[in-house]
């Protein structure tokens, strides 16, 4: 595994990059709640159905979460790197000269309605139309790739890749992963098959996904293990149909993001204990609001335990299963996407019985 650079570390030029990297994140992450939890909660409102709220214990570690698809609900991925992926990581990262967002390719896949003139520029972030390409692209099939572009001189960041695939077998992540924490010296089955299921079983929950959590989510979870071999950051995003959430997984960890309905009572209860003027509490952190009840984005952070972390010593390990790999950190409520002055709220509610989603 390849170590990611620290900022002390970093020359004063791959420092600006970093800043620059993050801000561009920053100026990403409301986009992704927007599509995978506000438009789609609007999506089963025109459709007259019941939006399937999430309850607070699916957000637990280790928690089931129904197995259930809802077709409403965004389904997406997207991996921003903050360097450029290799050419040698095609092989089960594939970004080719065949999904590159061109004309000719966008066009010949059938994936974007191309209106009037086509305009390249479109797929930079620095782009003042990028947020209408993104989302003319979130709803394709398997990933899509924002990195830098190699064709600037500066540090240029664009939507290089469309219907992008993940072929990094399960089995190679989980075996990676057990190798860097030192569970394994360099087989998955060296231990025996109990162990070998074990450790997957344990690769999901270091994730934050059940076992065996499909589609876009295990996508994400193999494509964030196999980037740990690029020496750069990386982001990936997942909207799932399963979960009803945006999962975000960066070098700071897993998070998680829903939708949580709220009554005029609780809003002001939380108004109040964080010393904020209810209308000030309306206007920058209620996303949607509705006649009986309004609606805010709820956010669980998660860190992780001793035994998800490398060893000190580099020594082999043995692994326990009843040992949990994460935690529950952070829990807040977040600004509705625009808003730029109000932080987070913090509301720690997922072993609480006060709010019911």
């Amino acid at each position: 595994m390849v170590q990611w650079g620290v900022r002390e570390e970093l020359s004063s030029r791959d420092k600006i990059r970093r800043s620059y990297y993050e801000l561009l994140r920053d100026d990403l992450d409301p986009q992704m709640l927007q599509y995978a939890l506000i438009d789609s909660y609007c999506n089963f409102s025109k459709e007259n159905i019941p939006y399937p709220f999430v309850e607070f214990r699916e957000l637990k570690p280790r928690a089931r979460v129904p197995d259930i698809e809802y077709p409403l609900q965004n389904a997406f991925l997207v991996i921003f790197v903050e360097d450029m992926i290799p050419s040698e990581h095609k092989k089960y990262i594939r970004f080719l000269d065949v999904n590159k967002t061109t004309k000719a390719n966008l066009l010949g896949s059938k994936t974007l309605t191309l209106s009037g003139k086509f305009d390249r520029t479109h797929k930079y972030l620095d782009s003042i139309k990028f947020g209408n390409f993104l989302q003319s692209l979130l709803p394709v099939d398997y990933a899509l790739l924002i990195q830098r572009d190699s064709a600037t001189a500066k540090d240029r960041y664009s939507l290089s890749h469309f219907h992008v695939k993940i072929d990094w077998p399960i089995s190679e992540a989980a075996e990676d992963l057990a190798r860097n924490l030192r569970y394994i010296s360099k087989d998955l089955y060296e231990k025996g098959d109990k162990q070998a299921e074990e450790i997957q079983k344990k690769y999901f929950e270091y994730y934050g996904l059940p076992f065996m959590a499909g589609g876009r989510r295990t996508a994400a979870i193999v494509a964030a293990q196999y980037l740990k071999r690029v020496k750069c950051i990386t982001t990936v995003y997942a909207g799932s149909s399963e979960s009803r959430s945006l999962i975000r997984i960066s070098e700071r960890g897993v998070s998680k993001s829903i939708l949580i309905k709220l009554s005029e009572k609780e809003l002001h209860q939380i108004a109040e204990a964080n010393h904020i003027k209810p209308r000030t509490f309306y206007k920058n952190y209620v996303a949607i609001r509705e006649k009986k009840y309004i609606l805010c984005i709820f956010q669980a952070t998660y860190n992780f335990t001793t035994p998800a972390r490398p060893g000190d010593d580099g020594k082999l390990r043995d692994l326990n299963p009843d040992l949990h790999w994460l935690t529950v950190g952070a829990q807040n409520i977040l600004p509705r996407p625009g808003v730029f002055k109000y932080p987070p709220i913090p509301l720690n509610i997922i072993y609480s019985e006060t709010l019911k989603s």
